[in-house]
């Protein structure tokens, strides 16, 4: 199936290259597009490309987690960003079973590293780290407070202002 996936991808690309004008890398564009497109399609429909859950991984280790996507090692999507939504929502599975599956070490995240180092650099752009930790030191406090048993001292009655004589 994937010789005719490549040779449909390639008849749809030539089509419509026929009728638009398209420079080198925007052809290169749409061949990616459409391949993708037809894939997802051909695992939808449950036609050829699609393993079994609990068989050997559709790609390799190495090849599913690459810099700017993942790639589902039990279906063989690619293009993906991070994978938790697409386990659960496609194959009702959790990131711990599909670590446990294919052998992934805990501290391999299951998201493209450029996309993690943006959203991390953002962050601190905005100063949440910073706001994190405060909120985790306040947090400390009060279960300290907590566990040590002591309570906040009762506040002092007020005593009435004086009024001021004028003379």
């Amino acid at each position: 199936m994937a010789s005719s996936l490549l040779e449909l991808t390639a008849n749809i690309v030539s089509s419509h290259a026929s009728v638009t004008e398209m420079s080198g890398e925007d052809l290169l564009q749409e061949l990616q597009k459409v391949h993708v497109a037809l894939q997802k399609l051909e695992v939808e429909s449950g036609e050829g490309g699609e393993k079994p859950e609990g068989k050997g991984p559709a790609v390799s280790l190495k090849r599913a987690f690459q810099p700017d996507q993942i790639t589902c090692m039990l279906c063989g999507k690619t293009g993906m960003k991070t994978l938790a939504r697409h386990l659960a929502q496609v194959h009702g599975m959790k990131p711990g079973e599909y670590r446990k599956q294919f052998g992934i070490p805990s501290n391999q995240a299951l998201t493209a590293k450029n996309f993690s180092e943006a959203r991390r650099r953002m962050a601190q752009e905005k100063g949440l780290a910073d706001n994190l930790a405060k909120a985790r030191a306040v947090r400390a406090a009060k279960l300290a407070a907590k566990a040590g048993g002591e309570r906040k001292p009762a506040k002092e009655p007020r005593q009435p202002k004086q009024k001021r004589m004028s003379a």
